[in-house]
């Protein structure tokens, strides 16, 4: 019995025959090995095109400005994992991958898709921004990509980013918007709410025509490489076990109240 719909039994991405490897219409061997960065190749595997110049500078910037930060939870569940077993190097990076919600990482899809949402609601329903802030303001409502624990009153990732597109004219639709929103949440909004990273990679990545389909996939290729990283000095200097100590440590028990 099959569940779900089915799609056409096809794929564009890549084929193999005994002495070659075609992927995306390229030859692997001669025409992307040694020609291609991991970026650009990264860019046609999930777009099917090689990328522009600019592009290439852009998500190779956004790779680097989310990949490391500290001992994050994520980092924290993969050396944990990796103290537990350290031959199960994929089990502990999938365990901190598995992390990667819309709490962490997982915010630049939901800012993309409020970005698009903002836009097309400005363009077609004839709102000003400030009425959409003040109504998410009024209504409680959380904005994506919007607050940092630590980062105040700005993070400074977004604004290189943002700045960086501007000086290099690919500014063109989401990357003013998103400025426009920074403007409307410091005046309307009841506290300071910075903007974070995740609202500054999706304004760049949407003006440089990059798949919505992909904008949480920047995130979690970003991640994986700083859990590569992590679970490296956990086989030299191991922390996973001291790191669930403290952990446990810190949590208070309370008996559960007998119902009367």
């Amino acid at each position: 019995m099959q569940i779900g719909k089915a799609g056409k039994a096809t794929t564009s991405i890549s084929t193999a025959t005994p002495d070659a490897i075609t992927v995306r219409n390229h030859d692997l061997v001669n025409e992307l090995m040694g020609h291609v960065s991991f970026t650009e190749y990264f860019f046609l595997l999930t777009t099917g095109r090689r990328p522009t110049e600019d592009q290439t500078f852009f998500l190779d910037l956004l790779l680097v400005s989310i990949a490391e930060h500290g001992l994050v939870p994520t980092n924290q569940a993969a050396r944990m994992t990796y103290a537990a077993d350290p031959d199960f190097l994929q089990g502990a990076v999938a365990a901190g991958l598995l992390g990667c919600g819309k709490v962490i990482l997982g915010t630049t899809e939901i800012a993309g898709a409020f970005l698009r949402e903002t836009h097309q609601r400005l363009a077609e329903e004839g709102e000003t921004l400030d009425d959409l802030i003040v109504q998410a303001r009024d209504a409680g409502r959380r904005l994506p990509g919007f607050g940092h624990p630590l980062h105040k009153p700005v993070d400074p990732r977004a604004q290189r980013i943002l700045s960086l597109a501007e000086e290099r004219g690919v500014a063109k639709t989401y990357v003013p918007l998103a400025r426009d929103i920074e403007d409307a949440v410091n005046r309307l909004w009841s506290k300071p709410l910075p903007m974070n990273v995740s609202f500054a990679i999706p304004a760049v990545l949407l003006d440089l025509d990059f798949p919505v389909s992909v904008l949480k996939g920047i995130p979690i290729l970003a991640r994986t490489a700083s859990l590569l990283a992590h679970l490296a000095e956990e086989n030299q200097t191991p922390i996973g076990f001291t790191l669930a100590h403290h952990a446990e440590m810190g949590i208070t028990f309370e008996p559960q109240p007998v119902p009367k």
